[in-house]
């Protein structure tokens, strides 16, 4: 018994040791070293104040920024700890009347702009934590931003083409705007 039991143990403790201590400092290591800001969790702000991550939205509801993805997470929106999404089918009368209710709060926030509202401001994403909006949503809100800072048009626009970020490795996914670095270049504040 003891000569099948003691390569077996023999073998757990070494595969434990290099997989659950030897290999997952190692590729710490690593991470730390080739990626220190996204290791560090892409932390926006001066260094020892941070803001926000580029990577986790953010609630913004006053009007005069850019406004997210709509967030599905609880007890509050963009809750890092309570990641997903409503798993609300198409047909569901609750995501509907989600749905409904935003278009409404958006045309509210800007009666005047009678543009079809794309779709990212009125749907959540499947984390409920995007960080980022189509240029298409940030378009959409320019004009309401512009009127409510009393700047030109063409500033916030100017604005939204320098921080647009096109698409992943070229082809993946659609061009995007990072909705917490667009606000503070709005508020003047630097990266």
């Amino acid at each position: 018994m003891m000569t099948v039991l003691r390569p077996a143990l023999v073998m757990f403790a070494l595969l434990s040791a290099l997989t659950g201590c030897l290999y997952p400092l190692v590729v710490t290591g690593i991470g730390q070293a080739a990626f220190t800001r996204q290791a560090g969790g892409s932390l926006v702000g001066p260094t020892g104040q941070p803001v926000g991550s580029a990577l986790i939205g953010q609630n913004f509801t006053d009007p005069r920024h850019f406004w997210g993805r709509p967030s599905a997470t609880g007890p509050m929106p963009y809750n890092a700890a309570n990641s997903g999404g409503s798993n609300l089918g198409p047909l569901n009368p609750a995501l509907v009347d989600a749905v409904k209710g935003r278009i409404d709060a958006l045309r509210a926030a800007d009666p005047g702009n009678t543009a079809p509202i794309p779709v990212d401001l009125v749907t959540t994403s499947a984390s409920g934590l995007d960080p980022d909006i189509s240029l298409a949503a940030a378009q959409y809100q320019a004009p309401r931003i512009a009127r409510l800072r009393q700047v030109p048009p063409e500033q916030v626009q100017r604005l939204i083409a320098a921080h647009a970020q096109g698409r992943q490795l070229g082809f993946l996914g659609e061009p995007r705007v990072n909705v917490l670095a667009l606000n503070r270049a709005l508020d003047g504040v630097p990266d």
